[in-house]
């Protein structure tokens, strides 16, 4: 039991310590794209499924000694493909399919590794209940979703703002290798207790009479298996994609919903006790009709707590109420791969519909109001046998959540006349206002990113982050008139707005990873072919093109790649900065849009800049224009040269950074959200 017990926990440990470092060392690769997570749980999801479905077939049809001896094999592989660093000609040139790319490369990375441990915990189950009959090894499903969780807590905690990402890659590796040789001893030790005839047979758990008389599990119950676990699936990716692409795509956001929906199959196969099935479905009830109503109201949008303890309660209770029906509904051990394998199932099913169907068939996020509804529905069909009260709330909450749904949809489209969506996000273009305050902006999530008025004679001006009163506008005014053309890098393209201050001979280099945010810029918007200034775009990622390109000599390079609200932490770390550097005149000025709604981020930049002997202050813009409509935005502007700070313009719009001496600098290797939460 205790061999069992450990290589179990270690496996699950490992399965699921490798998904943060893993995906945080292709992060950069990708823009820092809150899809990339997606993405990533898409494969693993799959990659589980495979694994279970691999077990269920040695258990059930594979001659015990040989499903054995091929288990030992693959696991030596296995071993042999280590260590899980991704190599750089993964790297991605800006052409390629994102999606397609990043499932290649961690096939190629962490393919067979993953594989291996996904199949551990089904197959060791089985061997335990064929060795120990009439001994239930369900509680082994909820001590591995401890050792799931346990590494998914300890990654932002203890791991990730101490050790390097490679170091991390490689320590992962010997562990697997430590995993591998108790996996071995597990199926010796297995094989050794077998009969001398039980070898030719598959090793499926006792066929003691008690068992046999049990019908095998219906495909009707099967499915509902496959629909909870698809559901509860569904919600953990939709979640996650609500508040990473508005926050920012980093894992200390990607491992609180992935540990919510781990504990809630940790409570609820370790004991009934933890499953009160009338306060669970009151609670999900309840939480689900909460969770529609801040989808559908606009007003609290910017509530990071409020968003925040609402998404993360309401995922707790409805995986909760679905996985709680699961346990209720498992098997006898003798059915336990088949049961295994079906949830796996559901789990791909739902990580497949957020990650693969909706960006190709959805034009914005509406998967998340879809899974509030699916899940109201398995209230509405599990309250049949709780009485009328139980049926009432549960029709009650599906009525709300498809009302809320259906209003946020119709919201969306409000005086929206294009939206388009891809694995960088959803983006619309609205139409606002009449005569002379009608404009047009960029939506970019939850987020504006750009806006351009219409009226005659507005057309060409600069507006929203870019006016000539914020910190981008005063660099640009204070380098007009220039007696020799400038160059300028942005990064971001967003509605082009910044092009407006192109003169001719001037260059505006701009680096974009979304390919439909040039064409919405080109198609919806003037600001490109306005310009006096030669407009060059270059696709993908900014900071790997600017890592192959030669020296740009940029005058000003503005950073402004933000995706909805949420930041590429790639493009604010100090490799970062010395890429920038490499291609800055002497009397350069980099330019860092800072604006947002949840995050302090004017004191890493400033940190950043005193690594490298740099001068740094923060230019914050609240002004009205001439029609009453109010910009804010936030640059901090950053330059070798403290002279080009004083300039007059800048200087009387200035002002200086409070230090943070307690704060770690920020690199490729660290970054720590918590401490730029604003209060």
């Amino acid at each position: 039991m205790p061999l069992y017990a450990c290589t179990i926990f270690l496996s699950a440990f490992l399965l699921f310590l490798v998904q943060p470092i893993v995906a945080k060392e292709i992060l950069p690769w990708f823009g820092g794209s809150a899809a990339v997570w997606t993405t990533c749980l898409v494969f693993f999801q799959s990659a589980l499924l495979a694994g279970y479905a691999y077990a269920d077939l040695l258990v059930r049809r594979i001659p015990a000694r040989h499903a054995i001896a091929v288990h030992v094999g693959l696991l030596a592989v296995a071993v042999a493909l280590l260590p899980i660093v991704p190599a750089a000609h993964w790297k991605p040139l800006g052409t390629e399919n994102p999606f397609g790319l990043i499932l290649g490369l961690l096939a190629a990375t962490i393919g067979l590794p993953f594989f291996v441990l996904a199949t551990t915990s089904p197959l060791l189950q089985a061997w335990l209940a064929r060795r120990y009959a009439g001994r239930s090894p369900y509680r082994l499903f909820a001590l591995s979703n401890a050792a799931s969780l346990l590494a998914l807590i300890g990654y932002p905690l203890l791991i990730e703002p101490w050790i390097a990402t490679r170091v991390q890659a490689v320590a992962w590796s010997w562990l697997f290798a430590g995993f591998a040789l108790l996996c071995a001893a597990s199926a010796w030790t297995t094989l050794r207790a077998l009969p001398m005839d039980a070898g030719t047979q598959p090793i499926a758990p006792s066929t003691a009479s008690a068992i046999r008389r049990e019908p095998p599990p219906s495909r009707a119950r099967q499915w509902l298996w496959v629909a909870l676990a698809a559901t509860g699936s569904l919600l953990l990716l939709a979640v996650t994609n609500h508040l990473t692409e508005n926050v920012a795509a980093v894992p200390l956001l990607w491992v609180v919903p992935l540990s919510i929906y781990l504990l809630t199959f940790i409570l609820c196969f370790d004991s009934e006790r933890w499953y009160p099935r009338a306060w669970v479905f009151i609670a999900a009830a309840a939480l689900l009709g909460a969770m529609a109503w801040t989808v559908a109201d606009d007003r609290v949008t910017h509530e990071l707590a409020l968003q925040f303890g609402v998404f993360v309660a309401g995922l707790f209770v409805a995986c909760m109420f679905c996985h709680g029906q699961l346990a209720s509904l498992k098997p006898s051990p003798r059915h336990l791969t088949r049961f295994y394998l079906m949830v796996a199932l559901g789990g791909a099913l739902g990580a497949a519909l957020v990650g693969i169907v909706a960006p190709l068939v959805l034009p914005a996020s509406f998967e998340l109001a879809f899974g509030l509804c699916a899940c109201a529905v398995l209230l509405v069909l599990r309250s049949r046998r709780m009485g009328p009260a139980f049926a009432t709330l549960g029709v009650a909450t599906l009525v709300v959540t498809l009302g809320a749904g259906g209003y946020a949809i119709a919201d969306f489209y409000a005086s929206t006349i294009v939206a388009t969506r891809n694995f960088y996000g959803v983006l619309r273009v609205l139409d606002t206002g009449e005569g002379p305050t009608h404009h047009r902006s960029l939506i970019h999530g939850t987020i504006v990113h750009g806006t351009q008025y219409l009226a005659d004679g507005r057309a060409r001006g600069p507006s929203s982050y870019y006016t000539r009163t914020s910190g981008i506008g005063l660099v640009l005014e204070s380098l007009n008139p220039s007696l020799t053309p400038l160059r300028i890098g942005m990064i971001g393209l967003g509605a082009g707005t910044l092009a407006v201050y192109g003169a001719r001979g001037d260059v505006f280099r701009i680096y974009d990873i979304n390919p439909a945010v040039v064409d919405i810029a080109r198609t919806w918007f003037t600001y490109l072919r306005d310009s006096d200034a030669t407009i060059e775009l270059a696709l993908g990622d900014a900071r790997l093109n600017l890592e192959r390109e030669p020296p740009q000599r940029f005058d000003l390079l503005a950073i402004d790649a933000f995706s909805s609200d949420a930041i590429p932490v790639h493009l604010i770390t100090a490799e970062a900065m010395d890429v920038y550097l490499r291609h800055m005149q002497p009397d350069g000025v980099i330019a860092f849009h800072v604006t947002n709604r949840f995050l302090d981020l004017a004191p890493v930049v400033d940190a950043l800049a005193h690594s490298r002997g740099l001068h740094a202050v923060l230019v914050s813009d609240d002004t009205q224009d001439s029609l009453g409509i109010t910009s804010r935005s936030d640059w901090v502007l950053v330059a070798r040269n403290m002279n080009v700070l004083g300039r007059t313009a800048i200087a009387g719009a200035s002002e200086p950074i409070p230090p943070h001496p307690q704060w770690r600098l920020w690199t490729d290797d660290f970054n720590n959200i918590v401490q730029v939460l604003k209060h």
